[in-house]
């Protein structure tokens, strides 16, 4: 039931151990990976692990010192947590400054995601500017852990408990969270808006690529909070089906995510059961490092009370 932490494994070096897929072959243009399922609380691959997945792959299999600049994902359909997963990476173009790969991650029911993926050496000139972060935001040590809040509530939820037992997260919301119910004051204003400090819980030294790596999966994990927040629902809304469609990201600056970093988010439309959510990532220190877009299926039936 998803790869399981050993009692010496913190939450963070499971999940990085995870993602640290293993190479198994190669045939002609694609070279192929093989790696373990977290454990999640649906028992359905979490999105953010496979596309953090094939991330590492694709990295894997392009010239030295070029990192992953921009991925965009596909969900194709769900994911077992009972099998391992194989990473099929195909080689599309080297060219001198970007590298391009496509990639499928597959189980017994046939692929389960495809990406295409962009590798930049970094250091290249050209133009440059950035939105600045936002001031005068309270410090992240003077708020209350996303841990924390769900503790009281991890013998009776089995959401709650993965994150206090299993996340490799510290998330701490400016403002209230949607995690323990609907979000009146943003419903009434129509909007979507966030912002969320958070950073490892525990230190581990990683490479770049696996900190960008590990940011595609972190992301998607509060990546449909503004969509809940505007929409006036809750995890815990009677009869609501979640599930990401797409997802596209770029990096644009190094990101150490043993470090406090910022996520400023919002969910500017939805439509046909299709939310679209948007978010910035910026270091403690201002710098905007990357930003992301996600589609997702939300759905409640038309005669729930939408009630927490």
């Amino acid at each position: 039931m998803g790869e399981s932490m050993t009692p010496e494994e913190t939450p963070l070096e499971h999940v990085v151990k995870v993602l640290d897929v293993v190479r198994t072959g190669q045939e002609g243009a694609h070279t192929l990976f093989r790696g373990d399922s977290l454990y999640f609380p649906t028992k359905r691959i979490y999105g953010g692990q496979i596309v953090a997945q094939s991330v590492m792959a694709g990295s894997r299999t392009v010239p030295e010192g070029r990192l992953p600049n921009s991925v965009h994902a596909c969900f194709l359909r769900t994911g077992s947590i009972e099998e391992e997963v194989r990473v099929d990476v195909e080689t599309l173009r080297d060219g001198r400054s970007f590298s391009s790969r496509r990639t499928d991650v597959l189980q017994s029911k046939g692929s389960i995601l495809t990406t295409v993926l962009s590798y930049q050496e970094s250091g290249q000139h050209g133009v440059r500017y950035a939105d600045p972060m936002p001031g005068d935001l309270p410090d992240p040590e003077d708020l209350t852990s996303a841990k924390d809040l769900m503790r009281p509530y991890a013998e009776k939820s089995s959401f709650a408990d993965y994150y206090v037992t299993q996340s490799p997260f510290d998330i701490r919301h400016l403002g209230k969270t949607v995690l323990l119910g609907v979000d009146k004051e943003a419903v009434a204003k129509d909007s979507g808006r966030q912002m969320v400090w958070s950073r490892t819980d525990g230190h581990l030294d990683m490479s770049q690529t696996m900190n960008r790596a590990l940011l595609a999966l972190e992301c998607d994990q509060i990546m449909m909070e503004p969509a809940l927040r505007r929409s006036g629902l809750g995890i815990t809304t009677r009869g609501i089906s979640f599930a990401s469609i797409d997802h596209s990201m770029w990096w644009y600056q190094d990101i150490d995510l043993n470090k406090w970093h910022l996520f400023v988010q919002d969910s500017p439309v939805a439509d046909h059961g299709r939310s679209l959510c948007v978010a910035k990532v910026y270091t403690r220190d201002g710098a905007l490092a990357s930003v992301m877009i996600q589609e997702a299926m939300i759905r409640v039936p038309q005669d729930a009370n939408n009630k927490d």
